[in-house]
């Protein structure tokens, strides 16, 4: 898939989502459908790892803020609805996710990475949510995920502060998952990410499930899932030979097909 805004690419059994909207991977309408034609393709093309990143100097700059001029809440809320849905289909999806973000990391994009499993971050990538200098509340879902990676107070703070957060400082408070050098980034979020595909996808789907459940509904609502979520991996075909292989060549020599 190859257009204006966001193209997908596949490297091996990894789907890369590329924002590509020069200079500044601004949020328009026209991005926020191709950046949905692109997560749809990549899952239904049964890649079983995404990465998702950007291109330019800035992993994106935030909102093209023409769009927000004369909206109506009904209007404005069309916008914020879809932004969530893009947390959604990433969080949903049944594979592992991970944000790669290399600059400037501001409001929609933040939230998008947030809807990842994983955000791995270069050195000198700064990070905000600063819609406070129009006046708004981020409403494609940042602040909720802050408070759920980072706690109530940190939410608070990074929202209501409206400065920006070096990738030491979101590490430090778990929002952002691993720092590297600039200059590796790249190479360790696709290192990371194709071991990540080589695994047992089904098993993988399974943890973002239980995570989501304890989030949601607490410890015990996550352990009365164990039996629908974790028991049902006994019907994979990667379980059954994986635990025949371990048994036979010890752990570590089972391959996986995510089946």
């Amino acid at each position: 898939m190859a257009d204006k805004h966001v193209r997908l690419e596949r490297e091996g059994d990894v789907g890369v989502v590329v924002l590509s909207s020069p200079p500044l991977n601004l949020w328009t309408p026209e991005l926020q459908a191709d950046l949905e034609s692109a997560l749809d393709q990549a899952e239904s093309d049964g890649v079983r790892a995404l990465v998702l990143r950007a291109e330019g100097r800035a992993f994106t700059g935030g909102v093209d803020v023409h769009h927000f001029q004369g909206k109506t809440p009904d209007e404005a809320d069309e916008i914020f609805q879809g932004l969530v849905r893009v947390a959604h289909k990433l969080e949903d999806m049944p594979l592992p996710t991970l944000a790669s973000v290399h600059s400037l990391c501001l409001t929609w994009g933040l939230e998008a990475a947030l809807g990842c499993d994983l955000i791995f971050a270069a050195e000198s990538a700064k990070f905000g949510l600063v819609e406070k200098v129009v006046g708004l509340t981020p409403a494609g879902g940042g602040p909720q995920r802050i408070a759920e990676r980072a706690g109530p107070a940190r939410a608070r703070e990074l929202v209501m502060s409206g400065e920006l957060f070096d990738a030491a400082t979101l590490e430090r408070w778990n929002v952002v998952n691993r720092v590297f050098p600039d200059d590796q980034l790249a190479e360790e979020t696709m290192k990371f990410a194709t071991e990540l595909a080589a695994g047992p996808t089904k098993a993988h789907a399974a943890t973002k499930r239980l995570v989501r459940v304890a989030v949601e509904e607490g410890t015990h609502g996550a352990d009365a899932r164990i039996r629908e979520i974790a028991s049902a991996l006994f019907d994979t075909e990667d379980l059954q030979a994986a635990v025949e292989s371990f048994l036979r060549d010890g752990p570590g020599n089972a391959s996986f097909k995510g089946s």
